[in-house]
């Protein structure tokens, strides 16, 4: 069996790029993907909301798990070697497209690999977070009013097919099956979205 895990954040990404991505690989290789486990949620939620224990039950040995980036698999670089760990010793490949990285359990380079990346993403987010909290002080330090005027609305991924959305609703379906029509987001996102922007009454 083939598997794939897809997890991205609600706010600042799509499903549809990640299985786009997984898509053309499995073309390329001529591959074909048995069951993708989904989810729309940030890494700080546990791992049974983000479904990690439920991916873990299905995989056995001899199976393949496909990800596009090692982000997706743990919020930390603990969380994610302990994955990794738990995934190789039940004899399963894991398949890591944009670090281009096959991991078995033979293949110990792969593994210290993964720890290195891991350590250094970490460390980069780390560092980011870093910069930005002292860019802040130093604004706040010098009068600068923060945050996004009041009223203002941020921009959105449903953007760009609103005017499909507004279609579909105005015909009567349900916010699951617009979303199911667009291909990506949530019907609890679509609907805060659309009440937000007072595009439904």
């Amino acid at each position: 069996m083939i598997y794939s895990y897809i997890r991205v954040s609600t706010e600042q990404q799509s499903i549809k790029h990640q299985k786009d991505e997984i898509q053309r690989y499995c073309s390329l290789n001529n591959l074909s993907v048995d069951e993708s486990i989904e989810i729309e949620m940030s890494s700080r939620k546990d791992l049974r909301t983000r479904r990690i224990d439920e991916l873990l039950s299905k995989l056995n040995e001899g199976d393949i798990l496909i990800v596009t980036e090692l982000s997706r698999l743990g919020r930390n670089t603990g969380e994610v070697i302990g994955l990794i760990d738990g995934i190789i010793k039940k004899g399963i490949e894991l398949r890591i497209l944009k670090q281009n990285l096959f991991i078995t359990e033979s293949n110990p380079t792969s593994k210290m690999m993964v720890t290195m990346l891991s350590m250094f993403s970490e460390f980069e987010r780390d560092m980011i977070s870093q910069r930005t909290k002292e860019s802040l002080r130093s604004l706040k330090d010098r009068g600068v009013q923060l945050g996004k005027p009041k009223g203002s609305i941020q921009k959105s991924k449903y953007d760009v097919d609103k005017d499909k959305i507004l279609e579909l609703k105005g015909l009567g379906l349900s916010y699951k099956k617009i979303v199911n029509q667009i291909g990506y987001g949530s019907p609890s996102s679509l609907f805060s979205y659309l009440t937000k922007r007072k595009l439904v009454s």
